[in-house]
């Protein structure tokens, strides 16, 4: 799933300001903290971990109003623990948003 700038460049720029170091801050919290998840995600070994990893990063997306984000959890809460299908389009996603 692809980055797309919209909602969520434009909550973090309401929250920065005029301020781009805060703003460059502000994303990188955002793709670690996504990126913490996904890890979770990887390794979890029971139902419960992988839905309470799922529960966090849709919290994630929706604090910072990351629409495609919350999709993709909610894939992942709703499908099969382990899924290798949600796992790397959440991978493509943090990959896409890192690189732009």
């Amino acid at each position: 799933m692809a980055y797309e700038a919209g909602a969520l460049d434009a909550t973090l720029s309401a929250a920065a300001g005029e301020d781009g170091a805060l703003f460059a801050e502000l994303r990188l919290a955002f793709a670690e903290s996504v990126a913490r998840q996904l890890d979770l995600l990887r390794r979890s070994r029971c139902d419960g971990n992988w839905e309470m990893a799922a529960l966090r990063l849709k919290g994630i997306a929706a604090s910072f109003h990351a629409d495609p984000l919350m999709v993709l959890a909610e894939e992942a809460l709703t499908g099969a623990p382990g899924d290798p299908v949600v796992l790397r389009r959440i991978q493509a996603f943090l990959d896409d948003f890192s690189a732009a």
